[in-house]
Parts: structure tokens; sequence; C-alpha cells
């Protein structure tokens, strides 16, 4: 029973891999596409457990409410996405202008909705539980829908930001239940009693070995390491540029305490795969505690899985619990360590300025770089 299983968690995995490969070639939207579907699958299997916990009870409007307060902070989040990454094409549609200009106060709008009607709904034998399942509603978004929008932030600064946090989680997984499976004798915590010190430390080192190697071989192509751009007058997304000097091969010096042992004295590398050990240090070290988190829920409403999606793997936040902790971590890597100004998104921004607003930055440019040198003073007649 043991091997059938293991060879239906095979088959699916490399399955659900080959499905992956194929979205990131048919290019970062679909990418973006699959995000969203499974931030609403993600949803909407945390929902049902609450639901079944307490249907019962007969809480009015639990689910419209709870499906429409995730309908309103989608909306907030991806109308933010379009504000700044889709400017120009905004700036050619009067009512998609009028409904960026507003945004926030719409937003804003449709929640407060949401929440007026969550009040009208209150009955007096069931007041505790309606706010126990207003509370399930609202963390159950800040675990999906805010991670995912992260996702696809990080996804906009390049695509190799996505597939090597992401596949560096999912390698983890694989080489860390393959450890365990064959090696495993020392358990390493109560709330998963399947894991065990060998798989933690096995797919600890198999991950940065992946993720060293993934971030080499990716950061090669354009393709993966350009930032996503919208460009509105092929109305498509495009990722050519020039790589910045992070995917640009450097020539580094070998430790001392290296040098005996590899018998180099230098090496090349892109920069990007020294912070590939980071990003792969955190899948592996910290990343796992998102599946301990979840193998605490699903243990405190006594169940084995979020629900049956895949066969041999549970659903889909069975298989998505640590990817939402990697992709804060991003994140934050990337406003932290590595972006700087954006001057594709600063140009977009000033594109749908006023003319005279426009023309005051202009000449305050124009004043700043002349007085830097890099302008020749104009003559004046």
């Amino acid at each position: 029973m043991l091997w059938k299983n293991w060879w239906i968690r095979g088959i699916l995995t490399l399955t659900m891999i080959s499905l992956f490969f194929l979205i990131i070639y048919m290019g970062s939207f679909m990418l973006m596409l699959l995000v969203l579907g499974i931030q609403v699958k993600c949803f909407h299997e945390i929902i049902t457990i609450g639901y079944r916990v307490y249907r019962s009870y007969e809480l009015p409007w639990f689910r419209t409410l709870s499906w429409y307060f995730l309908l309103c902070v989608n909306y907030f989040f991806y109308g933010e996405t379009v504000a700044d990454y889709f400017a120009t094409f905004v700036q050619r549609e009067e009512q998609l202008q009028f409904l960026i200009r507003y945004h926030r106060f719409i937003s804003f709008a449709l929640y407060l909705a949401g929440f007026c009607m969550f009040v009208l709904s209150l009955v007096k034998k069931h007041y505790r539980l309606q706010f126990y399942m207003f509370a399930w509603t609202h963390v159950t978004l800040l675990i999906t829908v805010t991670q995912s929008h992260l996702v696809i932030q990080n996804l906009f600064e390049g695509m190799i930001w996505f597939l090597v946090p992401i596949s560096s989680v999912i390698c983890n997984d694989i080489t860390a239940y393959l450890f365990g499976f064959f090696f495993g004798r020392t358990p390493l915590i109560k709330l998963s009693p399947k894991k065990t010190w060998e798989g933690f430390i096995g797919g600890f080192f198999s991950t940065v070995v992946f993720g060293f190697i993934a971030a080499y071989i990716l950061a090669k192509y354009q393709y993966f390491v350009c930032p996503i751009e919208y460009r509105s007058e092929i109305n498509s997304f495009v990722t050519e540029c020039e790589p910045s000097e992070l995917f640009q091969l450097q020539t580094y010096s070998v430790p001392p305490l290296l040098k005996g042992v590899l018998r180099w004295d230098t090496v090349s590398l892109y920069p990007f795969q020294i912070h590939s050990i980071a990003l792969s240090t955190f899948a592996s070290l910290i990343g796992p505690f998102g599946g301990f988190f979840a193998s605490g829920f699903k243990r405190a409403f006594k169940i084995k899985d979020f629900a049956n999606t895949i066969p041999g793997h549970g659903g889909i936040m069975d298989r998505f619990d640590c990817q939402y902790l990697m992709a804060t971590f991003v994140h934050v890597y990337i406003t932290s360590f590595i972006r700087g100004p954006n001057p594709s998104k600063v140009l977009q921004q000033l594109l749908v300025l006023q003319p005279e607003q426009q023309l005051n930055i202009y000449k305050t440019l124009k004043s700043h770089l002349t007085e830097k040198g890099l302008l020749q003073p104009s003559l004046k007649l």
C-alpha cells in the first residue's frame, strides 16, 4: 500500500510539473491566470472546512459574504496592479481612467457594503459563531489573496524571481519526501509525524544545489530575467531588455579554504546564483514551517487533507501551503536587497500626468542634468 501511494504521488507529481512547464512556455499572462486559479481554489478549500464545521447552525449569508469579500479584495489588489503596470493602456480608455482614479474609494465602498450586509445578517442566537466565521473569512483572505498578489508582483520583476523560488519549494518537498522515505528514522516534529530529520536535512542540501544550478540555467535567457512589461502598441506582454548586472557573468576569487579542493583561483558566476542560495535556504529551512502550520490546522479540525482534488496529494492548499510563505519572503527580499527605481514604471506614471505637469518635470530634470554636467547648458539668445 505504501509503494502504491508512492507511485501515485510520483506519477501525479511528474504530470503537474509537465503542465507547469507548458504554462511557462505559454507566457507570463498564463502564469498570472494560474496564480489566480490556485488562489481561488485554496480559498474555496479553507472556506469549505469552516462551512462543514458550522453548517448545522445554518449561519445566514456565510458563503455568499465569503465569496463577496474575495471579489472585493481581488478587485482592490488587481486594480492596484493595473494602475501600476498598465498606465499607458488606461490612458487611452476613458472608462478605465475613471475606475483607476477612484479605485481605492470604489474598493472601500464595495467592502463597506459587505460589512453592512454582515451586520444586518447577525442573528441573536448565533452572534459568536457569526463573528468566528467573519474572522475565518478575513484570515483566509490574508493567507490566500495577499500572498498571491505578492507572487504576481514577484513575477513582474522577472520570471526568474517566480520560477526559482517556486521550483525550490517543489524540489524541497520532493527530495525531503524521498530522503525521509528511504532513510528517515528520526521524527522531526509532532505536528507532522511522517517528517524526519533525515528528510529535512537531505531536502536542504538538495534544494540549495538545485537552486544554484537552476539559477545558472535560467539566468542565461532574457525570457526569464527581464522584467515583464506591457507594450500598449502591440497589446501584449514582453520580456525584452538588456540584462542587469545581476544576470551577467562575473568573476569571483575562490576562498583560500576551497582553492585546495577545487584547484581554481577564480570562478565565473551570475550574481543571481548567490541570491539563489538565500532563496533556497529559506525554501528548505523556513518554508516547511508553512506545511507544519497547515498540519496543525488540519489536526485542529481532525481532517487529513484540505480536499481530495489531487489523488495522493490532497487538495491544492496541501500542495501550496509552503509557497505562500515563500512568496512573502521573495517580495521582501527583492524590495530590501534588489529592487532599485524602475525607469519603465516611472515613465508610465509621467505619461498620465497633465501636459503642464510633464513640462515642469522636464524643466526640473533638464536643470538637474545640466548641473551634473551631463547636458550642455542651452545658449540664451
